[in-house]
C-alpha cells in the first residue's frame, strides 16, 4: 500500500516508527503501562463488542489482549508496515486479528461496521484531530464505544523549557489540551464524553538514555518550526546543563507525559441536519406509537 496522499508531517512520523519497529517493544515502557490504563478503563464497558478496531496498533500489543478479553474480530490499523509487519509476527495461527496499512483519517471501513474503537497514544500524531475523530464515528455502530488516549501539552515540560534556555526553535512537539480535545468530540458528534488526565513520569540517570527511548520508540519525530542539521556537541552540552535543574533528590532526571484518557458514545440515533434549512430528521423507523392516555 503507498501513502501519496499523506502530508510530509506524515511521511515523517511513518518513516520514524519504521525505523524504531524493531526496538519498540523494548522502550516502549510509557506506551505499554498507559496501553494497561487504558485497557482497565474498559471494564466498565457493558456491551459484547463483535467487531473491534485499534487505531495506531503498533507491534499488536493490545490486539493480543483485546483478542484475549472479547470473542470478536479485531482489526489492527496502522500507518506504519514496520510495526504490522511485526505484529503479524506474533499473531496466533487461529487468531482473529486482521492487521491493515491505513490512515487514522481515512479509514477503510464501511460506515457503522465497529462496535468498539480502541486507540492508544496514537491520536497526538494525528494533523487533523476533529477529522480522526469523525472517521471514528462514521466506522462505529449506533451505541459504539470509543476509547482512547492520547498527549497532553505538559508532555515533555522538562525538555521543552531546557530547549528555551537554548533557542526559539520547537524541539518539542505541543499537544491539544484535554478541554479541546473533549470540545472536538462533541464536534464529532459524540455523546456522554468523558476526559481525564494525569502525568506520568519516566525517570533516567542521564539525558541521553531519554533520547535513546525517544528514537527507538520512533517518538522523536518534532512538529512544526525545527532547526535544521544536528545538534552539536556545545549545544548538547549547553542542553544537558539546562536539564540538571530537574534533577531530583534521589539522583535522576524526570520526564513527564501528560496523558489525556477520552471515552465517548456514538448515539443510537444520529440526527441529520438538511443544509437548506435547520430541521433535524429522524427516520420513520425510529419513530414508536405513544401509548393511549400519556
Amino acid at each position: 500500500m503507498t501513502h501519496s496522499h499523506a502530508t510530509k508531517e506524515q511521511q515523517k512520523i511513518t518513516a520514524r516508527f519504521d525505523a524504531a519497529a524493531a526496538t519498540y517493544d523494548q522502550h516502549a515502557v510509557m506506551q505499554k503501562e498507559v496501553c494497561s490504563r487504558l485497557l482497565q478503563n474498559m471494564c466498565c464497558l457493558k456491551m459484547k463488542p463483535r467487531t473491534i478496531l485499534d487505531v495506531g496498533s503498533s507491534t499488536g500489543l493490545a490486539l493480543r489482549i483485546l483478542e484475549k478479553n472479547y470473542r470478536a474480530q479485531i482489526y489492527g490499523v496502522d500507518l506504519s508496515m514496520g510495526m504490522l509487519t511485526l505484529a503479524a509476527q506474533k499473531k496466533g495461527w487461529f487468531s482473529r486479528q486482521h492487521l491493515i496499512c491505513a490512515d487514522a483519517q481515512a479509514l477503510p471501513f464501511k460506515d457503522a461496521s465497529m462496535d468498539l474503537i480502541f486507540s492508544n497514544l496514537t491520536l497526538q500524531w494525528c494533523p487533523d484531530l476533529l477529522l480522526s475523530f469523525c472517521e471514528f464515528f462514521r466506522v462505529l455502530k449506533p451505541g459504539g464505544a470509543l476509547f482512547f488516549t492520547t498527549l497532553g501539552p505538559d508532555t515533555l515540560k522538562e525538555l521543552r523549557h531546557s530547549f528555551q534556555q537554548l533557542d526559539e526553535f520547537a524541539h518539542v512537539n505541543t499537544f491539544k489540551d484535554m478541554h479541546d480535545v473533549g470540545d472536538l468530540l462533541l464536534h464529532a458528534r459524540f455523546v456522554d464524553p468523558i476526559i481525564d488526565r494525569e502525568d506520568l513520569a519516566l525517570t533516567y540517570a542521564t539525558l541521553q538514555a531519554l533520547f535513546k527511548d525517544l528514537k527507538y520508540t520512533g517518538t522523536q519525530t518534532v512538529l512544526g518550526r525545527q532547526q535544521k542539521g544536528l545538534m552539536g556537541k556545545n549545544k548538547l552540552a549547553q542542553l544537558q546543563h539546562a536539564y540538571e535543574q530537574f534533577r531530583t533528590p534521589e539522583g535522576v532526571l524526570p520526564a513527564t507525559y501528560e496523558v489525556i484518557y477520552g471515552h465517548a458514545i456514538k448515539p443510537d440515533l444520529v440526527p441529520i441536519k438538511l443544509k437548506s434549512r435547520e430541521s433535524i430528521f429522524i427516520p420513520v423507523s425510529a419513530i414508536t406509537r405513544t401509548p393511549a392516555g400519556i
